[in-house]
């Protein structure tokens, strides 16, 4: 989604954007994306988290889109309907900032999801930074 950054809008509410297929205006919400993801079935499914570019400078940003990532992820585990035969994976966000990137393992840890993603990666980081995370 970073590469699409510039077409959407995150708010708490969720990511507002206009449809490919038509141009309207379109608002996904982590409810959304689970229910879309329960409907089709898949076995491996990942919460909405908002990311930003691992290269942004702005730690302010970073830390707000790792808290509300984890507001979110809680959001997914109320909405998702079939955690018996679909593993809800969280996205551990903080960029480049590995004590952001700490908090945000430990916060996810306690909300015991299935499988555990590393999100933000491959946005323009050099290789030694990328290793470090």
């Amino acid at each position: 989604m970073v590469s699409l950054l510039k077409l959407a809008q995150v708010t708490e509410e969720g990511v507002r954007f206009l449809s490919p297929h038509d141009g309207t205006p379109m608002l996904l919400t982590p409810e959304h994306s689970i229910s879309l993801q329960n409907t089709i079935g898949s076995d491996i499914i990942m919460q909405l988290d908002d990311v930003i570019a691992t290269t942004s400078p702005d730690r302010a940003r970073m830390q707000e889109a790792m808290y509300r990532s984890i507001r979110w992820l809680d959001r997914c585990i109320a909405a998702h309907k079939h955690p018996d035969r679909q593993n809800l994976f969280c996205i551990i966000q903080g960029g480049l900032d590995l004590d952001l990137r700490k908090i945000c393992c430990d916060e996810m840890a306690r909300r015991e999801t299935p499988g555990v993603a590393i999100g933000g990666l491959s946005g323009g980081e050099d290789k030694e930074n990328y290793c470090k995370v």
